[in-house]
């Protein structure tokens, strides 16, 4: 394999900004053969998009009848569309390190919204550019520093920092809009970063952030001219808050008929008391339908944006006569309540929050498979990575707990999974810190600052409405379920299991022992 000296083809980040990522020649030539499961001889390139802060149940193509989101059923149709993939860890930063590791939670170390290390002993990026891709990411990364690359050959950052300004730091679409709007505030809407309020975008849609995204990528795309296959992340921070589409979006969605809160008897006794003291930015509250459907008109706008850009990027591809050879993975990092149960934002273990879009799409010369598949086994995030690492015939690390999603659209389904572990450490109040596990039916939630337990069944009440560990009936269903979440947390010793059962933590734990020591 022919491997890139240190510096080679080096250009300087204004300079990319200027004139795209790809200039002709940045590419070293790198041919390998991929596995005999793959069609063509020729290693296809890959193109990763995600956005961030996308519900499960926000597709045209999972049978939402109101959101538009032609794009990402495209991609549905000509592929495989996963209705059961979560985000293990339903917050921004632990959910981009199982992406980065293809490790669960407990095994890359982030039990909660923390840091993502500096390093791990083994990244997607590094592992694709060392396997004979040009790697390249584009949009919000969500790294520690910001500028680590953890082995892409370029990166460009639209971080979502710019409404918070945090510790100074400026990412390339900042630049991109004080250079091409001087004088402007590029907080105008007066939205903070995590608002719960919509509102319209002033300026034209070239200055968005999602537009920034998609152009960055296409300017790549347009001018790339190498030997070697590429893989290229393609990340938008939105539909995350602040929910700032453009006016054409927030009209889309104006009369609209959008899905209501979905509030259980459980939720209204938790939460429903909960009124907005900290409006906008509160993560639990009853605010009333108005609220509700004020945010849910710039979310659906928000993800109607991004699936525009999506399309024009497939346009690209399909100039560039790139399509045919390219596979395809649309993901996110976790969901959002949007008021449903009365929760607001991430980091819960109820579907809203932690089920999330798991699309693969391929061209004709990348796979042999059924296309427009609706599959139900259990996927997450962390199935990510050695999918792509198989697409590059690139070889799985033994250690790697993710597996390739590649079998399933096969057709192959033995030995996959049939439990999920989800959690999340102590995050916005104290009480607010749970293990859960779900075979896709039953899910059973450990809260475990005060021993709290639920249990849905996801095939007759895919809401929540239900919690069955309220029914006497479903006593020895509860049971089993807490049994299989303590043999599923045995490894870990205390507080998390204690006497052979499940344990209490009031004391805040965001990293376990698997996090890389020297981050």
């Amino acid at each position: 394999m022919t491997r890139r000296a240190r510096g080679e083809h080096a250009i300087s980040r204004r300079q990319l900004l200027k004139v795209g990522l790809g200039a002709a020649g940045l590419v070293v030539a790198s041919r390998l053969s991929i596995g005999a499961d793959l069609k063509s001889p020729r290693r296809p390139n890959i193109l990763f998009l995600m956005d961030d802060e996308h519900r499960g149940d926000c597709l045209g193509c999972d049978g939402n009848k109101v959101i538009r989101t032609p794009n990402m059923d495209r991609l549905a149709a000509e592929g495989a569309m996963f209705r059961r993939a979560y985000s293990s860890l339903p917050s921004c930063t632990p959910a981009r390190a199982s992406l980065l590791t293809g490790q669960s939670p407990w095994g890359h170390g982030m039990l909660g919204f923390a840091t993502v290390a500096q390093r791990y002993p083994f990244e997607k990026p590094r592992l694709m550019k060392e396997g004979g891709y040009y790697a390249v990411g584009i949009g919000k990364m969500h790294f520690h520093p910001q500028r680590n690359t953890h082995g892409y050959e370029r990166m460009i950052l639209e971080e979502g920092w710019h409404s918070a300004n945090k510790n100074g730091f400026k990412c390339d679409y900042q630049e991109y809009f004080a250079k091409n709007a001087p004088g402007q505030d590029i907080n105008a809407t007066g939205l903070s970063y995590n608002d719960r309020r919509s509102m319209a975008f002033p300026f034209k849609d070239e200055l968005h952030a999602t537009y920034f995204t998609a152009q960055t990528a296409i300017d790549f795309l347009n001018a790339y001219k190498g030997d070697q296959p590429f893989f290229l992340k393609v990340s938008f921070q939105r539909p995350h808050s602040p929910y700032d589409p453009p006016q054409r979006f927030m009209d889309l969605y104006k009369d609209a008929d959008l899905p209501k809160a979905q509030v259980g008897e459980w939720a209204q006794k938790k939460f429903g008391s909960f009124g907005p003291p900290r409006i906008p930015e509160s993560p639990r509250g009853n605010l009333g339908p108005k609220v509700v459907r004020n945010t849910r008109q710039g979310y659906y706008g928000a993800i109607s944006f991004v699936d525009e850009q999506i399309g024009r990027l497939l346009d690209v591809l399909q100039k560039r006569g790139f399509l045919d050879n390219t596979l395809i993975l649309f993901t996110c990092d976790h969901g959002e309540m949007a008021g449903d149960q009365h929760l607001w934002r991430k980091t819960y273990a109820y579907e809203g929050s932690a089920r999330i879009p798991m699309i693969v799409s391929w061209g004709k010369d990348v796979l042999e498979a059924k296309r427009g598949q609706v599959l139900s086994q259990l996927v997450e995030l962390r199935d990510v990575l050695p999918t792509f690492l198989e697409a590059g015939g690139i070889d799985i690390p033994a250690s790697m707990e993710g597996k390739s999603l590649l079998g399933l659209i096969r057709g192959k389904t033995d030995g996959w999974r049939k439990l999920l572990d989800l959690e999340h450490g102590t995050c916005y109040w104290n009480q607010n810190v749970w293990t859960a596990i779900t075979d896709g039916r039953f899910k059973y939630i450990y809260h475990a600052f005060d021993g709290e337990q639920q249990l849905f069944d996801l095939d007759k009440d895919p809401n929540e409405l239900k919690d069955l560990a309220a029914d006497p009936a479903s006593a020895e269903t509860l049971r089993q379920w807490r049994r299989r979440m303590a043999d599923h947390l045995a490894v870990r010793g205390e507080p998390w299991v204690k006497n052979g059962d499940l344990g209490l933590r009031t004391k805040p734990i965001l990293y376990g022992p698997n996090y890389p020591k020297s981050a």
